[in-house]
């Protein structure tokens, strides 16, 4: 029997987790069976449990991918000195997870990774294993993102008496709220958060009276 080379295998698992993740943001986790990913992929059962024992573990895969792929940019990041501004900084990480993964679209042509990242949060509630998942995966983000803040507060870009933690979580926010806007209203270019972010760092001086 011939070897099967790393890349097939490579693109075989792609092609799963691209299935899962379609089936994912169109009837939700619960509603989704193993036979709608199997029609989805156009794969027999043996080709996709060879991979993946079952739904838990497709997203599980999911989520570890974007969060692995998130972490790592922003750690090379803060291996900068100095860091990007947040605007940019956001703007570029968000934009290529995106890039990544635009030909995922519904059949009404929708980007499907909007409506994915909400229904896993949906499911936080109901599966411990998956929030298990995240919590290690934002923890490293976040971890990533106070090590940037640091980077800003040597640099004397950002004020010293606000906790790193605390911007590392609203940013980590603002991201999530982006995407979770875009589920609800529809696809919008990362420049929309950039910009956003840009006019609240343009408040030097505070608000008056505040």
């Amino acid at each position: 029997m011939a070897r099967v080379s790393q890349a097939h295998l490579d693109a075989r698992r792609r092609q799963i987790l691209d299935a899962a993740a379609l089936c994912f943001a169109r009837n939700g986790f619960h509603a989704t069976s193993m036979q709608d990913v199997l029609k989805e992929a156009d794969l027999s059962a043996g080709a996709v449990y060879r991979y993946f024992r079952g739904k838990d573990e497709l997203i599980a895969a999911i989520v570890s991918e974007v969060l692995d792929e998130v972490r790592a940019a922003f750690e090379a990041a803060a291996g900068q000195s100095p860091p990007p501004s947040p605007d940019v900084l956001v703007a570029a990480v968000l934009g290529r997870t995106l890039a990544l993964r635009e030909s995922l679209t519904l059949d009404d042509g929708v980007p499907a990774f909007p409506r994915l990242v909400v229904q896993v949060w949906s499911e936080i509630p109901r599966n411990d294993e998956l929030g298990a998942v995240l919590r290690e995966g934002y923890g490293q983000v976040r971890a990533a993102w106070g090590r940037i803040v640091e980077a800003y507060q040597d640099a004397g870009a950002m004020r010293r008496d606000v906790p790193p933690d605390h911007v590392a979580r609203t940013m980590i926010a603002a991201v999530l709220g982006f995407i979770a806007q875009q589920s609800l209203f529809g696809p919008a270019p990362v420049d929309v958060l950039r910009d956003g972010l840009r006019g609240l760092m343009s408040m030097a001086g505070g608000v008056p009276g505040s």
